[in-house]
C-alpha cells in the first residue's frame, strides 16, 4: 500500500469515530445516561482540560521517545479500553472519571495523525496533505449519516455501541504496514530537547497560534449543543445526522481543492477568510433559528474550520522543523482544540440555558478578534514580501 492510501485510510478510520463522538456524545450522555445539560457541559469541559494536558505535555514527550507508529497504536488501544469503561458508568462521578481517562488517549490521535502527515509531506513521501485529509471528512460524514438512521430506529443508546465498533476498526487498521519513516525511533538531537516555549521564538508563531485558538474556540457551542439545538428547532430526527454532515461535505470539498485552488493564498489571507466565514455562520444561526437556515449555514464550516485548519498546517509545513512539529501540533491541539473549547463550552452552556440561540451568537467574541488579528498578520506577510523583493 502506498503512502497516500495508508495516510488516507488512517484519517478515514479515525474521523469515522470522530463523526460519532463530536456531534452525538453530549446528547448521548444526557439522553442515555440521564444527566443534565449543565452536568454534561462540565464533564465535556473537564474532558477537554484532560485532553489539553495530554496533547500539550504527554504527546510531545512521547513523540520524542517513540516512533509515530507505536504512538498511534498505543493511543488507539488506550482509547478502546477506556471507551469500554463507559458501559458500566451510570453516575455523574463515574462518567466524569471515565471521560478524563478517555480524553487522555483518544484526542491525542488527531495531532499524532497530523504530525505523521506533516513529516511525510516534508520528506516528499506524501504529495498533498489536503487530498489525504479529505478522507477523514468522508469517514466523518459516513459515520454520522449511518448513525442517524440507527438512532432514529433504536434510540440514542446505539451511539455507544457504534463508537465501540468504530474504535475496534481503528485498532485493527493500526496493525497495517506503515511508511518506514514513521516506524523509526526519533533521534535525540538538540532541537528535540528544546522546550515548548522555544516555539515562540519562531517568527509570528504566537500570532498565528492565537488566531487559530480563537477560530477553533468559536466551534464550542456547535460541537456540544448543535445536536440538541436541532432538536430544539424541531428538525426531524432522521435528518439531524444529514444536516450535521452538510458541514463535513463542505469540508471534504474544501480539502479536495485546497492544494490546487489555495496554494498561492497567504496564511494570513486564509485565516482572515476563515474568521469572516465563521462570524457569518453564527450570526445566521442566531438570527434565523430554523432548520433551513441552519442547514445552509453548515456550508460555512468550510471556512470556519477547514480553511483555518489548512492555514495552520500550511504555516507549520513552511516554518516548523520536523523535530518541532509534534510540539507545535500538541500546543495547537491543547490550546486551540481543547482548553479554549472547554472554556467556551461552559460559556456556551450558560448561554444555552438562557436561550439556545444565544450560545451561537456568543461565539463572535472569538471570531471578530481573530479576523482583526488575521488581517494584522496578512499585513505583516505583505510587508515581508515587499522587503524581500526590493
Amino acid at each position: 500500500m502506498n503512502t497516500h492510501r495508508w495516510m488516507s485510510l488512517q484519517f478515514f478510520s479515525f474521523f469515522m469515530t470522530w463523526g460519532i463522538f463530536l456531534p452525538f456524545w453530549t446528547g448521548w450522555m444526557i439522553h442515555a445516561k440521564g444527566i443534565t445539560v449543565p452536568q454534561a457541559s462540565l464533564i465535556m469541559s473537564l474532558g477537554l482540560v484532560a485532553r489539553g494536558l495530554s496533547t500539550l505535555f504527554a504527546f510531545p514527550y512521547l513523540s520524542g521517545k517513540l516512533s509515530s507508529k507505536i504512538l498511534l497504536n498505543g493511543a488507539k488501544i488506550g482509547t478502546l479500553i477506556s471507551i469500554l469503561c463507559y458501559i458500566p458508568a451510570n453516575t455523574f462521578t463515574s462518567l466524569l472519571i471515565v471521560t478524563l481517562i478517555f480524553h487522555f488517549f483518544y484526542p491525542a490521535l488527531m495531532p499524532a495523525l497530523d504530525s505523521a502527515a506533516s513529516i511525510l509531506v516534508q520528506n516528499n513521501q506524501l504529495k498533498h496533505y489536503g487530498k489525504s485529509r479529505q478522507w477523514g471528512s468522508i469517514g466523518f460524514i459516513l459515520a454520522g449519516m449511518i448513525l442517524s438512521v440507527f438512532t432514529g430506529m433504536l434510540g440514542d443508546r446505539v451511539i455507544l455501541w457504534a463508537f465501540i465498533f468504530g474504535t475496534v476498526f481503528v485498532v485493527c487498521l493500526g496493525f497495517m504496514r506503515a511508511p518506514v519513516i514513521l516506524s523509526k525511533k526519533p533521534h535525540a538531537d538538540k532541537t528535540q530537547k528544546m522546550g515548548l516555549l522555544k516555539l515562540f521564538d519562531i517568527k509570528h508563531f504566537s500570532l498565528v497560534l492565537i488566531i487559530v485558538i480563537l477560530l477553533q474556540a468559536a466551534h464550542a457551542s456547535y460541537y456540544n449543543y448543535g445536536y440538541l439545538f436541532l432538536q430544539e428547532i424541531h428538525a426531524p430526527k432522521y435528518l439531524i445526522g444529514v444536516i450535521i454532515n452538510i458541514a463535513v461535505v463542505a469540508e471534504i470539498i474544501f480539502f479536495s481543492i485546497a492544494d490546487r485552488r489555495f496554494q498561492n493564498f497567504s496564511v494570513g489571507s486564509l485565516l482572515a477568510m476563515a474568521a469572516l466565514g465563521s462570524s457569518l455562520r453564527w450570526i445566521l444561526v442566531f438570527a434565523f433559528p430554523n432548520v433551513f437556515v441552519f442547514s445552509v449555514s453548515q456550508i460555512l464550516h468550510a471556512c470556519s474550520f477547514a480553511m483555518g485548519h489548512y492555514a495552520f498546517m500550511k504555516y507549520l509545513i513552511k516554518n516548523i522543523s520536523p523535530s518541532q512539529i509534534p510540539k507545535a501540533q500538541g500546543m495547537y491541539s491543547a490550546l486551540a482544540l481543547s482548553w479554549s473549547t472547554a472554556v467556551f463550552t461552559m460559556f456556551g452552556g450558560y448561554l444555552y440555558e438562557i436561550e439556545p440561540r444565544y450560545a451561537f451568537i456568543g461565539m463572535i467574541v472569538c471570531t471578530i478578534p481573530s479576523m482583526i488579528l488575521a488581517l494584522v498578520y496578512r499585513k505583516l506577510e505583505l510587508k515581508k514580501e515587499t522587503s524581500l523583493s526590493i
